[in-house]
């Protein structure tokens, strides 16, 4: 896989690659991530880590720890099935048949939007409307100037990921992902437009 996507980390950028998007749930994408990973055949936890960072292009990493944790519940949910071990004593997993069929279906339903998502920026910016000696209009500031930087570095990461693609196919799933950071990235800078425009019309 190409190199990992990286971006300065702060509050409000989606899928950073330390802080996470609070937009959705974190571990149905885990749980899930792994299923489709074990669908080919059985694997050990440490590879699956290594799989599933590399085909999302190292913005989500994972530590060993949320991978046994997770295979752990998948395990009790009857989803997945320890197949022994490998030559090097390694426990192997498997899935069930309950486990592909959960990976049919959540491959098939939607990913719900109902709910609003608990966005740290947007509290950050209620909060700071009535907080005493607080400019909000710095704190829009503030976070433009991280978002303009991080757009920057998304876009330079997916020129680089477009011009590496036709020698390594496995760039795409690199590039989905920036894609994705990218879109994020240009819809938060136009609603901080839209703040300070409002903003604005309120002194």
């Amino acid at each position: 896989m190409g190199t990992s996507l990286t971006a300065p980390t702060a509050p409000g950028i989606p899928d950073s690659a330390t802080r996470p998007n609070r937009a959705h749930n974190p571990g149905m994408s885990i749980r899930h991530g792994l299923l489709a990973l074990l669908e080919p055949g059985a694997r050990y936890g440490s590879r699956l880590r290594t799989e599933f960072q590399a085909r999302t292009g190292g913005t989500w990493p994972l530590n060993i720890g949320q991978v046994y944790t997770t295979l752990g519940r998948l395990e009790r949910d009857g989803l997945v099935a320890q197949d022994g071990v490998d030559e090097a004593g390694r426990v192997l997993y498997a899935l069930t048949e309950a486990g592909r069929a959960e990976l049919r279906a959540w491959f098939t339903r939607p990913v719900q939007r109902a709910g609003p998502p608990r966005d740290e920026l947007a509290i950050k910016l209620v909060m700071a409307l009535g907080a005493p000696g607080v400019d909000v209009r710095e704190v829009v500031g503030a976070q433009r100037r991280h978002v303009t930087e991080a757009l920057h570095g998304y876009v330079r990461q997916r020129a680089e990921a477009l011009a590496r693609a036709h020698e390594h196919p496995d760039e795409m799933a690199r590039l989905l992902v920036l894609d994705q950071l990218v879109f994020h990235t240009e819809a938060e800078s136009r609603w901080l437009d839209i703040c300070e425009a409002r903003l604005l019309r309120l002194t």
